[in-house]
């Protein structure tokens, strides 16, 4: 029997008679109110309770699908929900149905027919699932699903739908999708063979124009999987293929009335100018369901015409609502399933490790990765970063779910070839993104700015730290980027040679170029980070680790000290301070 739906039913059937706070923005007396719900980045957070406990989480599509129910009680067919990408990956609920049970209608597709989703974008998560996956699931839609910069390789031909039309009271919606085209950098090319990905500005100013010309919408929205920031990452806004360009269309091209942004998990709600000095809404929400991108649109009738009388964005929280009964029930019978499945044992573990400790030193966390990559691969020298931000595997019995926490990613595994001195420049580069250069030991180490409400939030993406097992080496936070590490000797005892050329284990990610280690870190160009590849791995990772834990039965994690902070009178203490602001706030 599975424990995953039956408490939380339970209370939900409790609880469904609860009012539910709804903040509601109407039309004028005469105007006719258009409502857009945007789910981004939901990473495969289909329901609303974990799936080791229980107990609810802080958002789901199930909680959404309430949110829309309320919402059509007044609004009808002028609530419109699009998804914004990324909605396949990260969670058992989608794995399950991706890889382990493909030949039935993915549930991803079920569930947003279920919900009368209008339309949705691809993200570049959905596109790590690989054809298979993806080219089903287009199908399956009972919706476009859009990237109008993803093009079959040679031709300027859309490879999903560029665009879609929206009638609601009589009102014509124009939608266009577009999608990161940082993919090539970041994914095996068997991933997305036959597809190349344009810049986005460049397409929108092709597509757009068609659009307004040839449609002569009421109303024109961007539905685009990139984030706000284009200098994030330390890009340059002015360089093409920019992964966050959603502001640099809303500016740059003309005639969007609202854009929604997805890919950087952030909540966005401002104007900018366009080109013509209209002003555009931009709007963007958390990841999982957590919240939701809501804009209103206030439309009025001036003889043929529509005018818009007012254009509002706002942010609804998930957990103010309960799931709805109706999208618990459709689906029990899948929550069961999936219930069942990581549910399945797979060995022990001898005692418990939390991926907070990776952020400061060597762990037992990141190091039981590390065995498992060198084991499996006989490589000399692996490299990963700390997949979760904040983790617990608790000794004892480990199942499938533990390896979700433990590997959040489907990546496969790479072994490439790289010589000493750009292991070096590796470890410089991703050691200048993780932690700052102290001038004392008040200072912090690691990279993070305080929040204008008095949190701290690391300054870069925790999954691109990573460290290296194989080499033993310190990293001297009081010198300046990139210049922080000395690697002192293999950890056999053999001496480290910068001109040899040693055989190196990390993920499909990071090999194909994401997170720039291997660009700017190790020096290589795209060309030469394919002719480096030695062997990579059929299965993802996690399938691969599935089957390494069952063979040892149980596992014995242990700390590999190979590297350490110094000067160690400021690191120790600066170590103790950052932890309490990341972790609790102080």
């Amino acid at each position: 029997m599975s424990k995953f739906p039956h408490k939380l039913i339970l209370l939900i059937l409790l609880a469904f008679a609860l009012p539910v706070g709804i903040s509601l923005t109407y039309a004028q007396k005469g105007d006719v109110l258009i409502r857009i719900g945007v789910t981004t980045d939901v990473h495969g957070a289909y329901f609303p309770a974990d799936w080791n406990t229980g107990k609810q989480i802080p958002g789901s599509l199930a909680q959404v699908s309430a949110w829309a129910r309320e919402q059509r009680k007044t609004l009808g067919e002028n609530l419109i929900l699009l998804d914004n990408g990324d909605l396949i990956q990260g969670d058992p609920a989608s794995y399950y149905s991706n890889f382990v049970d493909p030949g039935k209608p993915n549930i991803a597709a079920l569930i947003l027919n279920f919900m009368g989703y209008a339309a949705g974008s691809v993200g570049n998560h959905d596109i790590e699932t690989g054809h298979p996956v993806y080219d089903k699931l287009a199908k399956e839609y009972k919706f476009p699903w859009m990237a109008a910069n993803s093009v079959k390789t040679g031709t300027n031909e859309p490879a999903f739908k560029p665009y879609t039309i929206i009638y609601r009271s009589g009102i014509k919606i124009a939608v266009l999708g577009l999608i990161t085209p940082k993919i090539p950098d970041w994914l095996p090319p068997a991933l997305w063979t036959g597809l190349e990905f344009l810049d986005m500005i460049e397409t929108a100013k092709v597509w757009t124009p068609k659009i307004l010309t040839n449609e002569k919408p009421d109303l024109m929205i961007g539905l685009f999987h990139a984030g706000f920031d284009p200098t994030y990452g330390q890009e340059r806004a002015d360089k093409p293929l920019n992964e966050n360009a959603s502001r640099l269309v809303a500016e740059q091209v003309a005639g969007f009335d609202i854009v929604f942004c997805g890919h950087d998990h952030r909540s966005w709600n401002l104007r900018v100018a366009g080109p013509k000095g209209d002003s555009v809404l931009i709007l963007g929400s958390e990841s999982r369901a957590v919240e939701i991108a809501v804009a209103d649109i206030s439309m009025k009738k001036n003889g043929k015409n529509w005018i818009k009388s007012s254009i509002t964005g706002t942010h609804q929280q998930m957990k103010n609502f309960v799931p709805d009964p109706e999208f618990m029930t459709k689906f029990k019978g899948y929550i069961d399933t999936v219930q069942q499945y990581v549910d399945q044992p797979v060995g022990t573990i001898s005692q418990t490790i939390n991926s907070e400790d990776d952020f400061f030193g060597p762990s037992e966390f990141t190091g039981l990765i590390h065995r498992a990559q060198l084991e499996l691969t006989g490589a000399d020298v692996s490299f990963t970063a700390p997949l979760s931000f904040r983790a617990t595997i608790p000794q004892g019995p480990l199942t499938v779910k533990d390896l979700f926490r433990l590997y959040r990613f489907e990546n496969q595994l790479y072994t490439i070839s790289l010589t000493g001195s750009e292991i070096s420049g590796y470890l410089n580069y991703s050691y200048s993104i993780w932690m700052k250069t102290m001038t004392g030991p008040d200072d912090p180490m690691i990279n993070m700015d305080q929040q204008a409400d008095g949190t701290w939030r690391l300054k870069n993406a925790y999954y691109n730290f990573d460290s290296a097992a194989g080499i033993d080496y310190t990293v001297d936070v009081s010198k300046p980027a990139e210049h922080m590490v000395t690697v002192l000797r293999m950890s056999d005892g053999k001496s480290f040679d910068p001109a040899k050329r040693y055989k190196v284990v990390l993920n499909s990610y990071r090999a194909s170029g994401g997170g720039n280690h291997l660009s700017r870190g190790a020096g290589l160009t795209k060309d030469e980070m394919v002719k480096r590849l030695i062997i990579a791995s059929d299965m993802d990772f996690r399938f691969l680790l599935t089957g390494w834990i069952r063979k040892q039965g149980t596992i014995n994690p242990v700390q590999i000290h190979n590297w350490k902070t110094i000067p160690e009178a400021w690191t120790v203490p600066a170590a103790r301070r950052d932890a309490a602001r990341l972790f609790t706030g102080k």
